[in-house]
């Protein structure tokens, strides 16, 4: 389950209703994650709302609610999730130096890494089958949904999710264990 010994007593008062247990949860995180969303999406009003979405579900749910990892871990996955899903729902266009590079507390003037960053997803890219690199970059690039890109390819829509799952795990693959955070 979770490893940190005040992470676990928090969540056992949280579910047995404990209202200043989940204020001390809500008052510990809600200032980071929603940092963490704003850097994602920049719009700060949203992300102050999606930490609430966050929030209300915990409490919500708190009775069967569980955890694999640690509570901290859980509670910015969700954020990012939440982030990742307003995104795509919203058309909110993503740009490469924004993907994961807060996460793992790099230097944001850091041109080198973004560069290479870049680089090599723009390699991985090219490497892929030619159909599958044109609906990716009209998925990615263009912001189109899949919707969008089925009609104007003239295919179905599962075939452009087939198309960028697949596109995802060859890019995935080619970068490695060294950007693993990025998704």
């Amino acid at each position: 389950m979770i490893g940190n010994h005040d992470d676990i007593l928090l969540l056992k008062l949280i579910k047995q209703g404990d209202q200043i247990a989940f204020k001390h949860l809500f008052y510990q995180y809600v200032d980071s994650l929603e940092r963490f969303i704003t850097y994602y999406i920049h719009d700060r009003e949203k992300s102050q709302e999606l930490v609430l979405d966050i929030f209300t579900y915990i409490w919500e749910n708190r009775e069967r609610f569980e955890i694999k990892l640690t509570l901290k871990a859980y509670l910015f996955q969700a954020a990012r999730n939440n982030a990742f899903t307003y995104i795509r729902d919203k058309k909110v266009p993503v740009y490469l130096e924004d993907v994961g590079v807060q996460e793992m507390g790099y230097d944001y003037n850091s041109d080198l890494e973004v560069k290479e960053l870049h680089h090599l997803i723009e390699e991985a890219v090219s490497l892929l089958p030619e159909k599958c690199r044109e609906i990716f970059k009209k998925s990615r690039k263009e912001n189109l949904t899949n919707k969008e890109i089925a009609k104007e390819l003239q295919i179905s829509e599962k075939t452009v999710e087939g198309q960028i799952t697949i596109a995802l795990r060859k890019i995935r693959a080619y970068l490695g264990d060294s950007y693993s955070y990025l998704w």
